[in-house]
């Protein structure tokens, strides 16, 4: 039943994203990360329940207490009566086609499919239910938190950044010692409790552990990471039955110890077969929730603007390999928000000519049926009774649509390289071989795995119930012994935090790469660095978003060094001077001052064009990062309800 859980709980609006495309946030499904602090998420889940006895009554509704026969006239109706006009006695109206209510209940309690169906729905809504009910009680303990600890009313939270909100809980850490074991929380303790788990998620996809990447015949390198996929992943490792954690804080003992680790993989690998078979036990069930509900929710959306089908959204993959160490939600989604223009003008400067004579030609030739039954209808609006024709204006206003999406603007200049550095400037992350080929259609088949169409993301959802189960018994399976090696490997105890992802500590003795001017000052192995500089990235974003953290010696020297060679580049002359002011993050490492309280401009790129190996790729870092602002509080509450941790409300 939890698997089921996770399949309609990701079938959700997706939450104000910053990273689509304006008007368009009602196309999106997925499992909300946070954006929101509970008390947004507390109506939204009211109404999901709300809205799955809906679909669960309507769908019933339609299928057994509909005559079809007499709503497509298949069937003549003779209405009788003194009632009745003569001349409407043949006409059919809707109630002509509903059952009487006592034939409907006789025809659901005749197929036994339906009662088991309205069983399982009824059991899962009365657990969401109680989950709701739960939730409520939690959201009343952090209001509790935030007015009597925090001193911070709820009608007041609104006007609060996150940097105000973690310098109270830290100030009131030091007055009432919430954590027991340590006199004093940092920024790092804070980010390292909420996102524990998440640290661990992008570390592996880091280090390409997780079988994400597929080779299929004829597709070749195709990325597949769904929310249902991603939800049991963490069922697995983090929180379901049998998973590495004993609770929330700690790694169970015995995946820390290597004397067993073949034995402890084995049992790994019978929990995902377990799982996985349970997906594939309930996958008729999910993949009909999934089309009933994406027929629900986006038929009224494609007739309406069939376009935005076309339009693209960073993909669950690409949020999870872009993801820096240690980077809240709303810091994730405002940075790929404002890198959603630039790396939308990338994608969409590669045209096929030959696609575009096409879609010109299908264009002209909808575009003048569509306008002679559009003449029609407005000399006669009787035409619209002859059959299909209404549909066959829809289908072609449908496909008129499409096509324009294919046709590319007339004034457009073809430069991918500089489009590429812009969204550089955002993402922050870029594979080697994309520099200087970023007009080759393999480089923009790699970006399109971060930075998916809307369809494709729909597509892949529907698919989900059918691949995922595969996915688990076939692939994860036999990363059982990786995966417990990279848990044994990979896990430091923090005093005061519990266990957390070696990564996550931003350690560049531990984990840097010497490609990334941290030659000198790591021991790491090939193993133990991570990928594409994620440790250095993660160590300049984070100490820009909380200026007041002391990082360890390793990690000082690092961002000395780099603060220097800023400096020196800053004194290079007008044109590099300029290139640094511009940079929001460049401007934070000039100065002692913090960015956090700036909001850059929504197009604040930096425009350089020198991004080499070695040490000038620090320019990764000296791109825009941007402002850090929201109002997500509920974060405070995760960070402080922990080990050894009290709330300090009495």
């Amino acid at each position: 039943m939890a698997n089921f859980e996770a399949y309609q709980e990701y079938q959700r609006i997706e939450d104000f994203e910053e990273d689509s495309p304006p008007g368009e946030e009602d196309l999106l499904v997925h499992v909300p990360e946070g954006l929101k602090g509970k008390h947004i998420n507390l109506p939204i889940t009211f109404f999901e329940l709300i809205q799955f006895l809906f679909v669960v009554t309507f769908t019933t509704f339609l299928f057994n207490c509909v005559e079809y026969d007499v709503l497509f006239a298949n069937r003549a109706v003779n209405h009788t009566g003194p009632a009745h006009n003569p001349l409407d006695r043949n006409k059919v109206t809707l109630p002509d086609a509903i059952l009487p209510s006592q034939q409907c209940t006789q025809s659901i309690q005749e197929n036994s499919w339906i009662i088991f169906l309205l069983i399982m729905a009824a059991i899962f809504w009365i657990y969401r239910l109680v989950k709701v009910f739960c939730n409520v009680l939690s959201y009343w303990e952090i209001r509790q938190f935030y007015i009597k600890a925090l001193k911070i009313r709820m009608d007041e939270l609104c006007n609060f950044t996150w940097q105000e909100v973690q310098d109270r809980l830290i100030s009131l850490q030091r007055e009432q010692q919430m954590c027991i074991h340590k006199k004093e929380l940092t920024e790092l303790d804070i980010y390292h409790r909420i996102l524990r788990f998440k640290n661990y998620m992008v570390a592996m996809v880091n280090k390409s552990l997780l079988p994400v990447q597929l080779q299929l015949p004829l597709l070749g390198n195709v990325v597949f990471l769904t929310q249902g996929l991603k939800y049991n992943f963490e069922l697995i490792l983090f929180w379901g039955p049998g998973s590495l954690f004993q609770n929330k804080w700690n790694l169970h003992p015995k995946y820390k110890r290597a004397g067993n680790r073949l034995e402890l993989a084995q049992q790994l690998s019978r929990v995902i077969l377990l799982i996985g078979l349970a997906n594939l036990l309930l996958c008729p069930f999910i993949l009909v929730w999934q089309v009933l509900y994406a027929f629900f929710s986006y038929t009224e959306i494609i007739r309406r603007e069939p376009g935005s089908l076309g339009a693209r959204r960073w993909s669950l993959y690409g949020r999870l390999y872009l993801r820096h160490f240690n980077e809240l939600d709303h810091e994730l989604h405002g940075r790929l928000g404002r890198g959603y223009k630039p790396t939308s003008k990338y994608m969409n400067s590669f045209t096929s000519p030959l696609l575009t004579v096409l879609a010109k030609n299908v264009a002209f030739f909808s575009g003048s049926v569509l306008a002679v039954l559009i003449a029609l209808t407005v000399y006669d609006e009787d035409v619209l009774t002859v059959q299909h024709i209404l549909t066959a204006i829809t289908v072609l206003g449908v496909v008129i649509t499409i096509t324009r999406s294919f046709i590319p603007d007339e004034h457009m200049v073809w430069c991918p390289e500089q489009l590429l550095q812009y969204v550089l400037a955002h993402i922050h992350y870029m594979p080697d071989h994309w520099r200087g080929n970023a007009n080759k259609s393999e480089t923009r088949d790699e970006v399109a795995q971060l930075f998916q169409y809307k369809a494709v993301f729909i597509l892949e959802e529907l698919l989900s119930p059918i691949v995922t189960p595969f996915i688990l018994i076939f692939l994860l399976r036999n990363k059982s012994l990786e995966i417990i090696d990279f848990f044994r490997n990979f896990t430091v105890e923090v005093v005061g935090v519990g266990d957390i992802c070696s990564f996550a500590q931003m350690d560049i003795r531990r984990h840097g790469n010497p490609m990334w001017m941290s030659e000198g000052q790591t021991e790491a192995s090939v193993y133990q660095q991570a990928e594409n500089g994620k440790t250095e990235l993660s160590l300049m974003h984070f100490t820009i978003k909380n200026p007041h953290w002391q990082p360890p010696q390793e990690s000082s020297v690092f961002i000395s060094h780099l603060k220097e060679k800023v400096h020196q580049d800053a004194q290079g002359g007008p044109s590099t001077q300029l290139l640094l002011s511009e940079a929001p993050l460049c401007s934070s490492l000039l100065s002692n001052e913090s960015a956090s309280g700036v909001r850059s401009p929504e197009d604040h790129v930096s425009h350089t064009n020198t991004i080499q190996q070695g040490a000038t790729k620090y320019f990764f870092i000296i791109s825009c990062v941007g402002g850090q602002h929201t109002h997500t509080h509920t974060h405070t509450f995760q960070a402080v309800k922990g080990p050894n941790c009290s709330l300090g409300l009495e």
